[in-house]
């Protein structure tokens, strides 16, 4: 079994933010894969889906996202999964818009959700996926940047984007991270 983590934060407040692209990946792949009814459990919604023959649980954490790892930790714990069955879907202000970056493990690199996960896992140790939504322009403050929505210029970019990343997600759980960095990171 995998466990896929969308970031992002809860509430219609944050809805369609640059934070929560964690999140719509999320909701696309749930779609996209005929998900159970979600359920509320380790403080977030979780579904049951199948991608290729493979199980995977999809986790939006409830916790907002400085304290995602509150949420992740106890999945991983609960279903005693390794690391190297987890993968985290989530923003990054450093990337240009719409790129993907995976990665197999590796520090936080200013995203608080996963310094939270790492924080609370005791581990760097499991990949990551992050989503370009940058550059933080420089009048903006980089918190009101993340929790701003995209502008109608940039939607398409985005759209087109999180479809890729959903893409990649899937691939990750059937195909492995290996081929997923060199089928995903190259065409973005």
């Amino acid at each position: 079994m995998k466990l896929i983590v969308g970031l992002g934060n809860i509430g219609g407040k944050y809805e369609q933010t640059r934070h929560n692209v964690g999140f719509n990946v999320l909701d696309l792949v749930a779609k996209r894969n005929a998900a159970s009814s979600p359920k509320l459990k380790f403080d977030g919604n979780t579904v049951d889906v199948t991608i290729g023959s493979e199980r995977a649980l999809l986790l939006w954490p409830h916790t907002l996202m400085n304290r995602s790892g509150q949420s992740v930790q106890p999945a991983m714990a609960f279903y005693q999964l390794p690391l190297s069955e987890l993968l985290v879907v989530c923003d990054d202000f450093n990337l240009p818009l719409g790129k993907l970056r995976l990665r197999s493990q590796g520090s936080a690199g200013g995203q608080r959700g996963l310094e939270d996960i790492i924080k609370r896992l005791s581990s760097e140790e499991f990949s990551r996926l992050r989503i370009g939504i940058g550059p933080v322009p420089d009048a903006w403050d980089a918190a009101d940047f993340v929790l701003g929505r995209f502008g109608p210029s940039d939607r398409a970019m985005i759209d087109e984007a999180i479809e890729k990343a959903a893409e990649a997600v899937e691939c990750w759980v059937t195909n492995g991270m290996a081929v997923t960095m060199n089928r995903y990171n190259s065409s973005s």
